[in-house]
């Protein structure tokens, strides 16, 4: 079947009324008609946003999920629905910019071996800043801690035009992620086991294995709000996070060095958990952490099934240092001095 548009810029919904009025103005505005279909699939809300964008968006197509699969689990669902050459996973509180779409399609079309890629994000409430969750490209590093160019833990930098060169990079953000529709389905998708965050990383692990690249178009600027659906500081996001890296190390790195490597991830998870116990006075991080942990092991048996039906490979790509000590211990806040 040939796909009706060559772009579908979906949209994934969640009680997100608030965010549709906001900023699908500027996704109509500056997403062409010609080169774009606009979807919103809607993850079971339990507000009016699908009557909202019925009666107000009439040439939007709405897709509603039968259940509410989180992030990866709803964009799987709608995506089975969705027939284009390139998928744009967008999440509801991003503002446009014009050609968002078409700076970062031209870049692909010119190398087919590029199968993902993001726009630069920057903070929608800072937006001289780039934005905490992805910046101008994600990387990982050797022990699977992430970072951007532009964003190194807590660091957020400035936007000065230091990392506007094209870039290849390791992940892209799944606030604005651009990729193949055929390489999409080919990785299997998006793990549904990781509801929700850095299920996007573990899918551009994935495509790295295969041997794609994954590349930043800084000349295409979104802005981000964060925190749409879990704002930061929520224990359920920091069980998530700390949980879904578990996961996605033990899947994807090579036999060689996934124990080690895992074990002083585990050392470094119990410092972070005690850290948060002393800078905040609260508990709330320790226990999600804590639980975050059980239920990775639980999950084991599991990952070992799909560790055998993915390659793990060594690769080249990884950041080859400790993010953690180039921060933490040599005082290196920003990617340039990395």
């Amino acid at each position: 079947m040939k796909p009706e548009k060559k772009v579908a810029v979906v949209i994934l919904g969640w009680n997100g009324k608030k965010y549709l009025e906001q900023f699908l103005p500027s996704v109509i505005q500056f997403t062409s008609s010609s080169l774009c279909e606009i979807i919103v699939a809607d993850n079971c809300s339990t507000d009016d946003s699908v009557a909202f964008v019925k009666a107000n968006y009439p040439t939007i197509r709405v897709i509603q999920n039968t259940r509410n699969g989180g992030y990866a689990g709803g964009y799987n669902d709608a995506l089975k629905q969705v027939n284009a050459k390139y998928f744009v996973l967008l999440n509801q509180d991003i503002e446009l910019t014009e050609n968002w779409v078409e700076k970062v399609v031209d870049v692909m079309e010119a190398d087919e071996t590029i199968a993902a890629a993001q726009p630069k994000l920057r903070a929608y409430n800072q937006r001289d800043s780039f934005e905490y969750a992805g910046g101008s490209g994600g990387y990982l590093d050797k022990f699977g801690y992430a970072f951007c160019r532009g964003r190194i833990f807590d660091t957020v930098e400035k936007d000065e035009g230091q990392y506007d060169d094209v870039k290849e990079i390791f992940w892209a953000s799944g606030a604005c992620l651009f990729i193949r529709s055929d390489v999409y389905h080919q990785a299997g998708g998006l793990d549904e086991d990781f509801f929700a965050h850095q299920e996007e990383i573990d899918l551009c692990w994935r495509i790295n294995s295969m041997g794609f690249k994954i590349v930043c178009v800084p000349s295409s600027v979104v802005y981000h709000v964060g925190g749409g659906s879990l704002p930061y500081g929520n224990p359920r996001k920091t069980y998530l996070n700390f949980r879904n890296n578990l996961m996605m190390l033990f899947k994807n790195l090579p036999a060689s060095v996934l124990i080690w490597k895992l074990i002083l991830r585990m050392i470094l998870d119990g410092l972070a958990a005690l850290n948060s116990v002393v800078s905040t006075k609260s508990f709330s991080d320790f226990n999600a952490i804590l639980k975050a942990h059980f239920s990775f092991y639980a999950s084991i048996p599991s990952l070992l099934k799909k560790r055998k039906a993915i390659a793990q490979k060594s690769s080249s790509k990884l950041f080859g240092k400790s993010v953690v000590w180039q921060y933490f211990v040599s005082g290196k806040r920003k990617f340039s001095e990395l």
